[in-house]
């Protein structure tokens, strides 16, 4: 038996329930999807995503960000940055958000995701599973970026103290087809944030919030 035969899984099925995903959006009043936020980094695409969760909360919706430096912490903690565990980094986090979504939630996931195949695939999972995905390209222009730099990182990486570093010396594809576009260089975070809340009810993923206001008159 190979390294490769004992990291597989094997004699597995998978194991419906009773519950179905329609039985889950009766219970949430919504449907549950993937919002993929990807960009450079000081893009803004945690603090938007952070912005879009509270928002969603304030209207009653089920939501729940995924955050690339959050993962990291744990589920992920054991990848690196190199090509290979950058693939398998998304690759896992699409799984996760796949499940997140099933549940009924509405899952912001916030990774800087380089590489449109990486981001293709996790369509792919979400599509397969009949899932809504929506691509969320947060475009902002490097050099915004590096002025914001809220890590410190463009500095270091200008300075030679880190190697592949997306946007410097290592390559980021922009999304050939996103649903979204936010530029959060023209737009305030709470702007950003409302876009996406607009978008979630344009496509029927959560309904609009009327203004409940006291028509009572003494």
């Amino acid at each position: 038996m190979t390294d490769k035969d004992t990291n597989q899984s094997t004699n597995i099925q998978w194991h419906d329930g009773e519950v179905t995903r329609e039985d889950r959006a009766k219970v949430l009043g919504h449907q549950g999807c993937t919002l993929w936020l990807t960009g450079l980094s000081g893009s803004g695409k945690s603090t938007v995503g952070v912005a879009l969760e509270h928002a969603l909360n304030a209207r009653g919706v089920l939501a729940y960000r995924l955050d690339g430096d959050n993962v990291r912490h744990g589920l992920n903690a054991n990848l690196g940055f190199g090509a290979d565990d950058r693939k398998e980094n998304i690759r896992r986090i699409g799984e996760v958000a796949k499940l997140f979504a099933d549940a009924g939630v509405v899952t912001i996931s916030s990774f800087i995701s380089p590489y449109q195949k990486d981001r293709d695939q996790v369509r792919k999972i979400h599509e397969d599973a009949g899932l809504t995905f929506l691509e969320v390209f947060i475009n902002t222009p490097i050099e915004i970026c590096e002025q914001r730099d809220p890590k410190g990182l463009y500095k270091k990486a200008r300075a030679g103290e880190i190697k592949g570093f997306t946007g410097i010396d290592d390559p980021y594809e922009e999304p050939l087809n996103p649903e979204i576009e936010v530029k959060t260089g023209e737009l305030s975070v709470e702007e950003s944030a409302n876009e996406l809340v607009a978008a979630l009810i344009q496509k029927n993923i959560i309904h609009q919030v009327e203004n409940k206001q006291d028509s009572h008159h003494d």
